[in-house]
């Protein structure tokens, strides 16, 4: 589904965040990316997003050159992609519904699509109680799962996960690991960039470990080992 082909990449003050990287992500496949900070996984994950262009090489999805999309294309392909955040990003003036709701808007989604989703996503964050509640009502674990359930909504192909357990504790931490291996037992590929050993070695799946840019282990059953 993913194919980075000897992707680099070089900012304008030189440093190089990704160096000559190539791997494929499987359809379904739930893939952790580890490495100390400033490794390279955020650009990583920006070039997957077509938010940022490799300086070399070439990154696909399924046959499509990502980056040779056309405007409208790109919509279309950001569209089969969740993206769910450490920091939330939650819109602070909406409650759980409400925030959930205005993602399937964008999305031009039917008022009937979003009375019947909403609530079902919820129901499977099991934040069904809370969907009146606003982001200051709510705990961490709670906003992230508000945040995991916008993401899911619009039945992407990819759920992006950039270290979504940073700001919470170890309970919630487990139970926000569990909810994505729940999507990704729905059909859903997941990659997940962490700092924290125990949610992949929890989740015991595939691990690439990045190093000054450079992939320097893909384990296939995977723990965090750096």
């Amino acid at each position: 589904m993913i194919y980075f082909d000897q992707v680099s990449k070089i900012y304008p003050d030189n440093s190089i965040a990704l160096d000559d990287v190539s791997f494929t992500i499987e359809p379904n496949e739930f893939v952790s990316v580890v490495g100390h900070s400033g490794a390279g996984k955020t650009t990583l994950l920006k070039m997957i997003l077509a938010e940022e262009k490799p300086t070399e090489g070439a990154v696909y999805f399924q046959s499509t050159n990502i980056h040779e999309l056309r405007r409208n294309e790109m919509n279309y392909f950001r569209r089969k992609i969740g993206t769910i955040f450490q920091d939330f990003r939650l819109l602070p003036n909406k409650t759980a519904y409400e925030n959930i709701a205005f993602a399937m808007e964008v999305a031009g989604k039917t008022d009937e699509e979003i009375e019947s989703d909403v609530p079902h996503v919820l129901e499977l964050v099991d934040l069904g109680k809370k969907m009146w509640s606003f982001p200051h009502q709510l705990s961490g674990g709670e906003k992230q799962r508000v945040a995991i359930a916008r993401a899911i909504v619009n039945h992407p192909d990819i759920i992006i996960a950039d270290e979504p357990t940073g700001n919470l504790d170890p309970i919630n931490t487990y139970e926000i690991v569990q909810i994505l291996k729940k999507i990704n037992d729905l059909g859903t590929t997941v990659i997940l960039t962490t700092h924290n050993k125990g949610v992949v070695d929890v989740v015991n799946k595939r691990v690439i470990t990045i190093e000054s840019g450079k992939i320097i282990r893909d384990d296939k059953e995977g723990k965090y080992v750096l």
